[in-house]
């Protein structure tokens, strides 16, 4: 039995459209709402605007990279407790420890299905919630 979700605030910050967009489509038939951001820098502003719930952060993007993007969010106190998974093409272990060290809670390999993203969603926006 899973816990019906209220909905959570989810932030997609991918420079790919395609993965925005796929994200998004996703995200919103699981019942979330959804903000997207194309770099690390329109990230922290909405971030800092809509306050999400969960954020999911690709690594490799232009200007600021996913590593340094999670690092900055985590930073903020008011920001710390979000919970963030890590995007990436690559799968590898090095990655993933890095995400752990800037204060990502997961990783996904892209691309992913939305089984994956929504399950990713289910675990930590229940987290966050503090229903687990």
């Amino acid at each position: 039995m899973s816990i019906p979700s209220s909905g959570l605030k989810v932030l997609v910050i991918d420079d790919s459209n395609t993965i925005r967009r796929s994200a998004e489509i996703f995200l919103k038939q699981g019942g979330h709402e959804v903000l997207l951001a194309e770099d690390g820098f329109d990230a922290l502003s909405k971030v800092n605007d809509y306050e999400p719930d969960l954020i999911f952060c690709d690594i490799l993007m232009p200007r600021l990279d996913g590593y340094q993007t999670c690092a900055i969010i985590k930073r903020n106190v008011k920001f710390s407790g979000v919970p963030i998974v890590m995007l990436s093409s690559k799968d590898g272990v090095f990655d993933k420890a890095r995400g752990r060290m800037v204060g990502s809670q997961d990783y996904l390999t892209k691309p992913f299905t939305k089984d994956q993203l929504l399950h990713a969603v289910q675990e930590l926006g229940s987290e966050k919630q503090g229903i687990a």
